[in-house]
């Protein structure tokens, strides 16, 4: 047994001796989440500080927009470059923000430290958050691992729980864990080809188990056609992503086609997966940054300023803007 897994399926089992509760009978909850749940970004200001009247604004430009859900911190929100302190400040500013509104708050639980995953699944549950998410551990492919893995995390909390898929998870891993987890309700599908796969999915689920989507929400049209319950964009443009869901749950199918065909011809222009169309749209300040190392696609869109952005939004987008 490689060491990796060892020492994974050690802490993991420790956990379990540790006296955590045993399952419940039934999902914690009832209400099926659905629609837009944006991941979001990481502000932070120039002395590299963690910003967190940046992420409850975040929040609350998703309530004005009229935005189903909002999850954080996940992989577009950078979450490994997060001290557990910032990661439990950041949760309080969210949830603080969201308290009363309509907007679905989902906390990220996911770390290297299974203690850890604990910690923030009881934090926020105890501050109220809708559902949780849990990224895979790092470095661990073996499924039988990661079914005990997402097991423990199932203990952690009454809350109903994301399971988020990468590389080469299976689907028969996800329908094992649907079917072994009373609290997991959800899947964030971004292994191997999710349009293939949602169909095995609903079917041997018998279409319990939500299926979102990632990857960008580059196919949200044939997401929707295919039953997809939800859909993860960035945070940019989250208003118009929740009209296309919208429009198209409505029976307005043509209408919805021609509101994602304005997402992607702004993407074409400039890019929603950085801080400066936030920053464009007044949810961020100026001169937010990020800690993320500058990858080539980020660098692109650093040289489109927000004076650019806010010209395009003006001239291609502003009747169609919510928030």
């Amino acid at each position: 047994m490689p060491e990796s897994r060892r020492s994974f399926l050690k802490t993991v089992g420790a956990c379990t001796m540790a006296g955590s509760p045993s399952f419940t009978s039934q999902p914690a909850s009832s209400a099926r989440l659905r629609g837009v749940f944006p991941v979001g970004q990481t502000p932070y200001d120039s002395s590299g500080k963690l910003d967190l009247e940046g992420l409850a604004e975040e929040v609350r430009f998703c309530q004005r927009g009229g935005v189903h859900g909002f999850i954080w911190p996940q992989i577009a929100s950078g979450w490994s470059y997060l001290s557990e302190k910032e990661r439990l400040e950041g949760a309080e500013a969210i949830l603080a923000a969201g308290k009363g509104g309509k907007t679905a708050i989902v906390i990220g639980i996911q770390s290297t430290d299974i203690g850890a995953v604990a910690r923030y699944a009881k934090h926020a549950e105890k501050l109220g958050a809708n559902a949780l998410i849990c990224l895979p551990p790092p470095g661990i492919s073996d499924e039988k691992a990661l079914l005990e893995f997402y097991q423990q995390v199932g203990r952690f909390s009454e809350l109903p729980l994301f399971m988020q898929t990468q590389g080469e998870m299976s689907v028969e891993l996800v329908v094992r864990a649907f079917e072994t987890i009373p609290t997991l309700r959800y899947v964030k599908d971004e292994a191997g080809e999710p349009l293939v796969r949602i169909a095995e999915l609903r079917r041997r689920s018998r279409d319990e188990l939500a299926v979102f989507s990632g990857r960008g929400v580059r196919t949200m049209i044939r997401e929707i056609e295919l039953g997809f319950a939800g859909h993860c964009p960035y945070t940019g443009l989250a208003d118009l992503y929740a009209q296309v869901f919208e429009l198209f749950h409505g029976g307005r199918a043509r209408e919805a086609f021609d509101m994602f065909g304005r997402i992607l011809a702004f993407n074409s222009m400039a890019s929603e997966s950085g801080h400066t169309l936030l920053v464009a749209r007044g949810v961020f300040k100026p001169g937010t940054k990020s800690r993320e190392p500058s990858s080539a696609a980020r660098k692109l869109a650093q040289e489109t300023t927000p004076e650019v952005v806010r010209r395009l939004l003006e001239k291609y987008l502003k009747p169609f803007l919510r928030a």
